[in-house]
């Protein structure tokens, strides 16, 4: 089987292999609270306040990336865009000077985030510099923000630094920004965490908000899985080929 293998067939294999068993349709939960009665969930994202931006992820800014393979960047950028469209979060997105060398942004984006909110910006390298990206976040009542962006240095640091001054909570998506050096990655690292600002992984946000597989998109959720942990997949197929081969030796 390829990594594409069939949807329900994965998620079933994802399931078994962590342990976890998928419920019946009837028996799914319809919705996933944020904080259970046991404490759960206290500290953890609350999908229901929460916005994602995506920052500047352009093809002329790709070029320059440095501290991740590009490809590991558009692929965890599409499955947060996958993860907002199911989990019905919304999305901004905005672009630096997409007319000039810093191009045009990934398509995928807006493909797999229908929803999604484009904001033009007039020159402004801070996006938070710009009135109309501030309103567009403010508009959506959320508290929490998901930034990802390139560079993260740049694009993701300054709206971050910014939107943590004005009260909100921020994430930063590490694995799904990207920056022209390993230095520029650790020292943005060391200065989102001295101002407090959360760093984290696509496949921590996809965990995070994800939080049961009692819940009636646990099947989509599976796929997701993969394109955040392609070698994961890997293990999926031959997890699922054993199953195969042990049904067909009986």
């Amino acid at each position: 089987m390829s990594i594409s293998l069939n949807g329900s067939l994965l998620a079933l294999a994802i399931a078994a292999t962590i342990g976890i068993v998928l419920p019946a349709p009837s028996s799914l939960a319809q919705t996933s609270p944020s904080v259970l009665s046991s404490g759960g969930g206290q500290a953890l994202i609350d999908t229901s306040d929460t916005v994602l931006l995506l920052l500047d992820h352009q093809a002329g800014l790709f070029q320059t990336v440095k501290d991740i393979s590009v490809t590991e960047l558009r692929n965890n950028t599409i499955m947060l865009a996958k993860l907002a469209t199911l989990l019905k979060i919304p999305v901004i997105t905005t672009a630096s000077e997409p007319s000039g060398p810093n191009g045009p942004l990934m398509p995928e984006i807006h493909q797999f985030a229908p929803h999604a909110q484009y904001v033009g910006r007039k020159g402004e390298v801070n996006a938070w510099d710009n009135e109309d990206f501030v309103k567009a976040v403010r508009a959506t009542g959320k508290k929490t923000l998901i930034m990802a962006g390139v560079w993260t240095s740049v694009c993701v640091m300054f709206p971050a630094l910014d939107a943590k001054a004005a009260g909100f909570k921020v994430y930063a998506v590490i694995d799904a920004s990207g920056d022209p050096s390993e230095l520029a990655s650790r020292t943005t690292l060391a200065r989102f965490i001295q101002a407090g600002i959360i760093p984290t992984s696509t496949n921590a946000v996809l965990s995070e908000t994800h939080r049961t597989w009692n819940r009636p998109e646990a099947v989509e959720l599976a796929k997701l899985y993969a394109l955040a942990a392609p070698n994961y997949a890997a293990v999926i197929e031959s997890y699922q080929k054993a199953i195969e081969v042990g049904k067909q030796t009986k």
